[in-house]
């Protein structure tokens, strides 16, 4: 019997050669110590770090900073009001969004849409990036920037949210990529600052003079407070065009006389407050927003919701949304109030209790805030955030709302988002702050908004 080698032609002798040259180096190969950044520089489509999309990523990290402000609000109510609260989450959603977008395909830049906002540092083409961490340095920088007036134990808990969320990442990649990542989402942060301090926030504006004209707005019970900020519907917009775009119609014209519609409307007011169910009284407490106000209260329901979605490979739907929502809520706001110091409508407290026969001690269920009446501010910021989270997450989105449970308020539970926004707007008059015709006004604005965000920003290719 021939042995083997003699059976076996020679070019199947060679073939069989170079086959076990090729098993051995294969298996040096194998052998050899893991290299993070090699797998990411040969661009597999497994590949970690800069190739990695967005995507696949937690939105845990956004979860854990979201409610970490929301804490921080309700801590601080007379430091962080709504309008530090607002630019923060507007800025900072704008910073996360553009620390992520490298891993987000066919996803676009805001720079030179948003108005005057400058071109965002990049990052290094073929290098590692691990976007959770990059997140993290955004939020922490932001946080830095906007909460500058907490507490020293708040400030230390800043700092221990970071380090705790950093430790856990540096476990996942290589040390360079991590200082990397870290470094590229502080760039973002002092970018989208650095642009922010022109918004026209910080500037001085002379004393506001109340106007005196018949149903001009007036300082109200209880506290007869000043003016809140009379002029911050001067403010630069994120979006050049969006407040001209979504200005009102004048309220009902002023009136005393018993025959007309306003004193009509203003009747309805007082008819409600003498009638209020346990349930009206409920939902205006609810949507009182004491403490934390009422962004922070749509915040927690986006937070509420992605807990609810999940949120394992939720990164890149998270940072939009979180983006989207920034956006319209703060041009809502300016709207808004360049609205409502444009029309300087009084209160229904002034006229019941000036106008409204033997009604001089009436008062309201809820305290009234200190600026004018229309339109309503939680009815346009209200609509604004239902309008993006509709188009996220279905308009038949139910859920129950546990905003306050730190309160031991009942959560209350809503078939969708629009639900919530009526109820908030409807609360208002319950409260006895706002004229029916003042929430309508305020549903129109805030979808104005949304739909001028729809029709003007671009977020994909």
């Amino acid at each position: 019997m021939k042995n083997f080698k003699s059976l076996v032609p020679t070019k199947w002798k060679l073939i069989i050669c170079i086959s076990l040259f090729a098993l051995s180096a294969c298996k040096k190969e194998i052998d050899k110590p893991f290299n993070h950044d090699e797998v990411v520089s040969s661009a597999r489509p497994n590949a970690h770090g800069h190739l990695q999309q967005t995507k696949t990523f937690s939105s845990e990290v956004l979860n854990k900073w979201m409610n970490f402000d929301l804490r921080l609000l309700r801590k601080n109510p007379a430091i962080l009001n709504n309008f530090i609260m607002l630019q923060h989450w507007a800025y900072s959603s704008i910073a996360l969004y553009e620390a992520v977008l490298p891993g987000m395909p066919s996803y676009k830049t805001l720079a030179g849409q948003l108005d005057q906002m400058p071109p965002m540092p990049k990052t290094t083409p073929g290098m590692a990036y691990h976007w959770p961490t990059s997140v993290n340095a955004v939020m922490a920088s932001m946080t830095r920037y906007y909460y500058t007036l907490i507490p020293a134990a708040d400030k230390s808990s800043t700092d221990s949210l970071e380090h705790a969320i950093n430790t856990a990442y540096q476990g996942e990649v290589t040390a360079e990529t991590f200082q990397r990542s870290v470094a590229f989402g502080k760039a973002i942060a002092q970018a989208v600052f650095n642009w922010s301090v022109s918004d026209g926030s910080l500037t001085t504006h002379p004393t506001y003079v109340l106007p005196t004209n018949p149903g001009a707005w007036q300082k109200t019970f209880s506290g007869f407070l000043a003016p809140q900020n009379p002029y911050w519907g001067t403010n630069r917009p994120l979006m050049a065009g969006s407040v001209a775009a979504s200005q009102l119609d004048p309220p009902p014209s002023f009136s005393t006389d018993p025959s007309s519609p306003f004193y009509a409307m203003v009747q309805q007011v007082f008819a409600a407050s003498q009638t209020l169910t346990d349930d009206q009284k409920a939902q205006a407490i609810f949507w009182r927003d004491v403490p934390g106000g009422g962004h922070a209260h749509w915040l927690a329901i986006f937070s509420q919701v992605l807990t609810a979605e999940g949120t394992e490979a939720m990164l890149d739907k998270a940072a939009l949304v979180y983006v989207k929502m920034g956006i319209t809520q703060n041009d809502a706001r300016i709207s808004c109030w360049k609205a409502k110091y444009h029309h300087n409508l009084l209160r229904p407290i002034t006229y019941i209790r000036s106008v409204l026969p033997g009604q001089a001690t009436w008062n309201t269920f809820i305290n009234t805030p200190n600026h004018p009446e229309y339109p309503s501010a939680h009815s346009t910021f209200s609509t604004a955030a239902s309008e993006v989270l509709n188009k996220e997450f279905g308009s038949d989105y139910s859920f129950t709302d546990h905003t306050y449970d730190f309160l031991s308020l009942p959560p209350r539970t809503y078939t969708s988002f629009n639900h919530a926004t009526t109820e908030a707007g409807q609360s208002r008059v319950y409260g006895g702050l706002h004229f029916w015709p003042a929430i309508a006004a305020g549903n129109i604005q805030g979808k104005a908004i949304a739909n001028y965000m729809l029709n003007h920003i671009s977020f994909r290719d």
